[in-house]
């Protein structure tokens, strides 16, 4: 990947969703320079086990060729429906960045207690395996996951499509587009 090149592109991919039984995924294409060329949109089941296959549909979906690597906002997402970026990795054939926000201790036990026994839901958590920090150029830090594409060259990516704050705009955008067609259809049901 070249960073420096400015028609670098990234498929920022975010959820937003209101205890509903469906959440709203958004895509958002951005060019390092800031410029958008791209939306797509999908659903994945809240508390189920689809967040994996839905962000492979909304990659497909977009029939895009010139993506060159896929950003998560968390891979824990819609009631621990739990992405696993190796897989995306491997069907997309793109480096996969999960960005979070905040450190914690882990998510086990919150599994456990909200899903008793579900013991693949607790194996997929594991495979994830640990979050690297990363201090950005703004001054803030972020936790990755990365598949496909090694930890210091995942921070670059973060850090290049971070214009300020600790949000890169394809998932500060993708957050946004989510919220409001996750909204849209909710007033529509």
């Amino acid at each position: 990947m070249h960073m420096a090149k400015t028609g670098l592109r990234a498929l920022g991919i975010a959820e937003s969703f209101r205890g509903r039984e469906r959440s709203t995924l958004a895509g958002v294409v951005m060019r390092r320079d800031g410029v958008v060329d791209g939306f797509g949109f999908g659903e994945v089941t809240v508390g189920g086990v689809d967040g994996t296959a839905a962000v492979i549909s909304l990659f497909q979906g977009l029939e895009r060729e010139d993506i060159n690597c896929v950003l998560l906002s968390g891979c824990v997402i819609a009631w621990y429906n739990i992405i696993d970026p190796d897989v995306v990795s491997r069907a997309t054939g793109l480096p996969v960045v999960v960005v979070t926000y905040e450190d914690s201790d882990g998510l086990e036990d919150d599994i456990a207690a909200h899903f008793p026994g579900d013991a693949e839901r607790m194996e997929a958590y594991s495979r994830l395996g640990p979050r690297v920090p990363l201090r950005l150029g703004t001054g803030y830090t972020v936790y990755l996951r990365s598949a496909g594409i090694e930890t210091a060259d995942a921070g670059r990516v973060v850090d290049a499509f971070t214009r300020d704050g600790k949000i890169p705009e394809p998932l500060r955008v993708a957050r946004l587009a989510a919220r409001a067609a996750m909204q849209y259809t909710y007033r529509q049901r």
